[in-house]
């Protein structure tokens, strides 16, 4: 059995990181490179690193990557605006160890197809940012702004015949909100694809961790509660343990 990993999300908007809530709202975190190390030696089992500041640029400042992924030893995945597959190999390049995708897939879905016939399945994580509406999950791109009006299920049933080797669900209802992941969204999630599931927004204890491990996400992905409250990855990693979940 795969053990649960226990995964940082950092979010950079050009000069600094920063967290919102609800994916509006942002306040400044810290600085990239200084939280990545204090991250790297932390114990966490892998970094999720986003640019969320929507550079229309086809360039990817490799510098910068660069300076990011020398700091870490632990895995690392890059994403945030990335729509062409020439940018995904200056990534890997850059030190990458997964690529994350997003926005750009739904206007071109074969990206999918040819990242994970390029570089494997197992480096390619599909994001989707998902919101409730009249009791439905719509998938919204553009960090949150349009909604795609597709359903999450379908949505999810695609990328995966498309060769996504791992899906990345973030919650925009529970985002940044410290109040508990959907864990509905979490089940229906993981009976629909067989690949791991990445469950981020919302939480807000360790606890969470736990319940979304009962709902069955192969990960727990979180950002405010280190930030912004007393809580640690070291800590999760403990009280996961001691709850009897497979963690590193």
């Amino acid at each position: 059995m795969l053990k649960k990993r226990i995964i940082p999300v950092l979010l950079w908007n050009g000069f600094t990181l920063v967290k919102g809530q609800n994916f509006i709202n942002q306040r400044k975190a810290g600085s990239p490179i200084s939280t990545v190390k204090i991250y790297n030696s932390r114990d966490v089992d892998e970094i999720f690193f986003f640019d969320i500041s929507q550079n229309n640029s086809q360039s990817i400042d490799t510098y910068f990557i660069q300076s990011i992924t020398d700091c870490v030893s632990v895995p690392i995945t890059i994403g945030g605006g990335i729509k062409f597959i020439e940018q995904m190999d200056s990534l890997f390049k850059s030190g990458a160890d997964k690529i994350c995708i997003n926005s750009s897939i739904y206007s071109n879905p074969d990206l999918i197809n040819n990242a994970a016939e390029k570089f494997g399945s197992q480096a390619i994580t599909i994001s989707i940012d998902v919101k409730k509406i009249n009791n439905e999950y719509f998938c919204f791109k553009d960090n949150g702004k349009i909604n795609t009006t597709k359903k999450i299920l379908p949505w999810l049933k695609e990328c995966i015949e498309r060769g996504a080797g791992e899906i990345l669900i973030n919650s925009i209802d529970h985002d940044g909100l410290m109040e508990g992941y959907d864990t509905k969204l979490i089940e229906l999630a993981v009976k629909q694809v067989t690949v791991p599931v990445v469950i981020n927004g919302g939480a807000g204890s360790y606890e969470d961790f736990y319940k979304a491990h009962i709902s069955g996400a192969s990960a727990f992905a979180a950002s405010s509660m280190y930030h912004f409250a007393n809580y640690t990855p070291e800590q999760a990693r403990k009280y996961l343990k001691e709850r009897k979940v497979n963690v590193r």
